[in-house]
């Protein structure tokens, strides 16, 4: 029942006298209330309004840059971007699925009149990255008047560097790091800290060496042969396609391969890298153009501000809204 209803109802029953105090305190209490319940919806209205504003700006900002950076193009020639950011892993922004996609784009385009790839990684998988670069090589035959740069910012290691081996070029600042080609199967074990604690594993298996990975059982000397040795083949073939892509212009150096990791001026020297530059700077001096669109695929915009705002609960409203291994380092 609101507060009016209160006052018509008073009007039909005997009241005191309008002049008594108390019946003064009491009017005066439900004016009060009245001014009270205004004010708190008006500034409920208000907050309302702010949030959706906010929400309508986060949207905004999140927007595809791709397409706004083609706008601004206006069908002048450009240099195609695209990022390889973080871990290189199928559920990562670094995905072959999503790199891919964005080359393809790239290559697609008439406009566009080269392609750099933005290399920011530490490197991951040895398949993801394997996918992009026999993409590139397939589209570089497609299209072969289409020259790929690739740029490493920070860092540009392992999985990374296998990716940008597949560019006609590569270049990267003097303080870059570039290298690491090496394979790299990490775990740990437990089988004594579990004697310790008096608990007992129980693995059920079909198959001598299946649970060989178990890190609460003992390690077995033909197991861990065995396991090198498939490291030892993913190794040789990222060193095949480093050399395939690098050809002649690697140094013969027998520290190479080993996993070790260059600054961008020793990469330089060691044939690694064929150039100290910025992504702008190979657009204006390998390409002819200051324009560059970014073709990197994005994350949905609501989901990444959910993912920004970094809560679980978000996390689970979005996915009912919209409906690891060997690593190369």
């Amino acid at each position: 029942m609101e507060i009016q209803d209160v006052i018509k109802v008073d009007e039909h029953v005997n009241r005191p006298d309008d002049n008594s105090k108390e019946w003064t305190l009491i009017e005066k209490l439900v004016m009060d209330l009245q001014k009270e319940q205004r004010r708190t919806r008006r500034w409920g209205i208000f907050f309302r309004s702010l949030m959706f504003v906010y929400l309508f700006a986060l949207l905004w900002l999140f927007r595809l840059p791709g397409e706004s950076a083609l706008d601004l193009a206006n069908g002048q020639p450009y240099a195609a971007i695209v990022e390889v950011n973080g871990t290189i892993a199928a559920d990562q922004d670094a995905s072959a699925d999503a790199l891919i996609t964005a080359i393809r784009r790239a290559f697609d385009s008439e406009d566009a009149v080269g392609l750099i790839l933005r290399i920011n990684s530490p490197g991951g998988s040895p398949v993801q990255a394997g996918y992009v670069y026999d993409e590139i090589k397939r589209l570089k035959q497609i299209r072969p008047d289409f020259p790929v740069y690739a740029v490493i910012v920070d860092l540009g290691a392992s999985g990374a560097y296998y990716i940008a081996a597949a560019a006609d070029e590569i270049y990267a600042d003097k303080a870059s790091l570039v290298g690491s080609i090496g394979v790299v199967g990490s775990s740990f074990g437990f089988p004594g800290l579990m004697d310790k604690l008096g608990v007992e594993r129980r693995s059920y298996t079909a198959g001598e060496h299946k649970g060989f990975l178990d890190p609460f059982r003992p390690e077995r000397e033909d197991e861990r042969e065995f396991w090198e040795s498939v490291l030892k083949v993913t190794h040789k073939q990222f060193i095949d396609q480093v050399k395939k892509g690098r050809g002649d212009r690697l140094v013969d150096n027998p520290d190479l391969f080993t996993g070790l990791i260059w600054s961008g001026e020793q990469a330089l020297e060691l044939g690694l890298i064929d150039g100290l530059a910025s992504s702008s700077q190979v657009a204006r001096e390998q390409l002819n153009t200051e324009e560059m669109v970014n073709f990197t695929v994005r994350p949905d915009p609501i989901e990444q501000m959910i993912g920004k705002l970094g809560t679980s609960v978000g996390a689970g409203i979005a996915s009912m809204v919209m409906g690891q291994g060997v690593q190369l380092r």
